[in-house]
């Protein structure tokens, strides 16, 4: 046998003592239901993502076999030492009578959707009253929705930041599927994470250097190519040029992508004489020439104070191509060089850069920004505390409302009943509890059923559910006035000149 144990075995993917559970519920259980939501955490609303994968992954189809079955069995034996515990009869019932599919029921809000924290994102029951054990066992599983949520919530708020910023600060905000760009495959813990954390991304964004979520995508979203990316260089393919030769690699790299978009990371030895002397000064004329085919050349540094390093690249920048004013009076430069930061992003960095930008009169249409650690790694379920809990029960006939009310911690009370979701003509949300929803008003959508996905969604429709629909970007932080005295100086007593794509420029 190769790979891990649990590689294509459902029944070895559980929390050790679930395997127990099947022997500690009530006498004539019949049936459990059990729901799945945030209860609060860092973001106060959810982007759901993620679930999907997780049931065509590892729950359509027949996931019980009998080589399964006996693989288990085998290694729980050893695992708890005894033939006892393992509920190999339960399993075989759902082989022999469900030909190896899951006799389950789930129902979720679709994909894409953000919602209020504290609402239920989706409930799963039996189907069948003998595997009233089955719902919980899935709980270990299931809950790992908490992580492409996460992602995707925390990459939205992002996008928030940033749209607020275009609104301020730019002509438009066009170009804001691209303004942030997921730099965090080999930050994450593993394949199966980049996968899961970068189509999460992907929800909210079109630009990406992690290939496998750009997979996952496809393989589980229907999405042909759900992200895109550039030609780019690493310090590796700078320094190897030696620091003599650091013009001679920038040369290179215009040379061998002559036209589109092409970065270049350039603070290998000193980003101020790579900005100055030579990309301003030395390839100055090349760098220029890109605007004759729209291209464009997108400048990295890569260290020191992000605030601090892009405005002064800018400015730099700026003194050496020269720069315009846009319609919202901030400084632009030419259309053929741009800025991108990729060191140290996360949401408090981005919003520290924007702001510094802004404070100095440069629009955020001048820069991207890339994003790893804090974009796919630095999350855990409490991020967004996440929980799958019990709140409905059947034993012998008796319907039972069942929940926990921890006298020690409030905010871990569960939610009692059925439950339903329910979205007001305002667009608020409201879960409404112990089975007093009704079925027309509820916005949770059966997506599973006895082995089979009943709802399939797209990237597309994913990505339709989750814009941001506030025109401010949702992000309430002051934007500061530009201080453009000196730019404005600079307009009124210089004649303008005109680059290749005819903006008005200061010229150097």
């Amino acid at each position: 046998m190769s790979g891990l144990p649990c590689a294509d075995n459902l029944l070895l993917v559980a929390d050790s003592y679930k395997i127990s559970h099947h022997l500690q519920y009530p006498p004539n259980t019949t049936r459990v239901y059990s729901y799945f939501e945030s209860r609060g955490g860092q973001f106060q609303e959810t982007c759901f993502f993620g679930l999907q994968y997780i049931l065509k992954r590892w729950l359509v189809g027949q996931v019980v076999t009998q080589a399964k079955i006996d693989e288990a069995a085998e290694l729980y034996q050893l695992h708890f030492g005894s033939d006892a515990v393992f509920n190999r009869q339960g399993w075989e019932y759902i082989l022999q009578e469900h030909n190896g599919h899951l006799p389950i029921e789930i129902k979720a809000v679709p994909e894409g959707t953000v919602l209020p924290v504290k609402n239920v994102l989706f409930t799963v029951e039996n189907t069948d009253p003998k595997c009233y054990w089955l719902t919980n066992f899935l709980e270990t599983l299931l809950v790992q929705a908490w992580y492409p949520m996460t992602v995707a919530t925390n990459s939205r708020e992002h996008k928030k930041i940033l749209q607020a910023y275009l609104n301020a600060t730019a002509d438009n905000a066009d170009g804001l599927a691209f303004k942030l760009h997921d730099f965090g495959f080999r930050g994450v813990s593993s394949v199966e994470s980049a996968a899961i954390g970068g189509a999460a991304h992907l929800v909210n964004f079109l630009g990406t250097d992690t290939i496998a979520g750009v997979v996952l995508a496809r393989d589980y979203y229907g999405c042909p190519i759900a992200g895109f990316s550039i030609p780019a260089s690493e310090h590796s393919t700078m320094t190897s040029w030696t620091r003599q030769g650091e013009a001679a690699a920038m040369r290179n790299m215009l040379e061998r992508f002559p036209t589109g978009l092409v970065a270049c990371v350039s603070d290998s030895y000193d980003i101020w004489n790579a900005c100055e002397n030579l990309w301003g000064r030395e390839l100055k004329d090349l760098v220029m020439s890109r605007g004759e085919t729209n291209s464009t050349l997108v400048i990295r540094p890569d260290s020191g104070d992000p605030p601090t390093v892009v405005v002064r690249c800018l400015e730099l920048l700026g003194q050496a191509f020269g720069v315009s004013i846009n319609s919202k009076g901030y400084k632009m430069l030419p259309p053929y060089v741009r800025v991108i930061q990729g060191d140290g992003i996360g949401l408090q960095s981005l919003g520290e850069i924007l702001h510094h930008m802004a404070a100095n009169g440069w629009s955020a249409d001048n820069v991207a920004f890339g994003s790893g650690g804090s974009l796919l790694q630095k999350h855990n379920r409490d991020t967004q505390k996440c929980a799958y809990k019990c709140s409905f029960a059947e034993v012998d006939g008796e319907q039972r409302d069942v929940y926990k009310d921890p006298v020690t911690d409030p905010g871990k009370k569960s939610k009692r009943g059925r439950l339903t979701l329910r979205r007001g003509d305002a667009g608020d949300w409201t879960t409404v509890t112990e089975g007093q929803g009704t079925p027309d008003s509820d916005e949770l959508v059966v997506v599973f059923r006895d082995g089979c996905l009943v709802q399939e969604y797209t990237m597309d429709e994913v990505r339709e559910r989750a814009k941001i629909l506030d025109g401010n970007g949702g992000y309430m932080e002051e934007i500061p006035a530009p201080k453009l005295e000196t730019v404005k100086s600079i307009l009124s007593e210089t004649p303008r000149v005109r680059t290749s794509s005819n903006r008005s420029v200061i010229p150097v």
